[in-house]
C-alpha cells in the first residue's frame, strides 16, 4: 500500500520546481510512489500561492496535475479538530491528514510542532528533508 501524504503548501512549492533538490518528490508523486491526500481548501491555497509565485497559467495547470492523477486522494473533512491553535489556517492540512487517515504531513512550518502533544488524534509532521530521505531510500 502507498504512503499517504499531506503535503504543506511551502513544501509544495520547493519539489515542484525543477531546480529545486527536493525536485525528486514530484517525481515521486508523478511516479505514483505515494498517494498525495487534498482538500479543496488545500487545493485553493496551492492554487493561490503557485498564481503569487509563478503565474496563474502555471497554478492551474500544476492543480489540473495533482487532480488528473490516479495518486491523488480527494476528500472533504467534514469535522473541524482545531489542533493547531497559533495559526488556525494550517488546521486544514491536519484535518486532512486525520480524515485521510495519513502517514504524516510534510511541512517546515513550526506551528506543526503542537501535534507532537496531542495523544488524540495522532497525527505524525515531518520534515521535507526527512520526506526525501524516506522517499530515496
Amino acid at each position: 500500500m502507498l504512503p499517504h501524504i499531506v503535503i504543506d503548501t511551502n513544501c509544495l512549492l520547493q519539489i515542484i520546481s525543477r531546480r529545486s533538490q527536493y525536485y525528486v518528490a514530484w517525481n515521486k508523486f508523478i511516479n505514483g510512489e505515494y498517494m498525495l491526500c487534498v482538500t479543496n481548501e488545500i487545493l485553493q491555497e496551492y492554487e493561490e500561492l503557485l498564481s503569487v509565485r509563478t503565474s496563474s497559467h502555471i497554478a492551474k495547470m500544476i492543480i489540473e496535475i495533482i487532480l488528473k492523477s490516479p495518486h491523488t486522494m480527494k476528500l472533504e473533512a467534514h469535522y473541524r479538530w482545531g489542533l493547531i491553535q497559533a495559526d488556525w489556517d494550517d488546521n486544514k492540512f491536519v484535518d486532512c491528514a486525520i480524515v485521510a487517515n495519513a502517514d504524516y504531513i510534510v511541512s517546515e512550518d513550526g506551528h506543526f510542532k503542537a501535534l507532537a502533544s496531542i495523544p488524540f488524534p495522532h497525527v505524525n509532521v515531518i520534515r521535507l528533508d526527512d520526506f526525501i530521505q524516506r522517499l530515496t531510500v
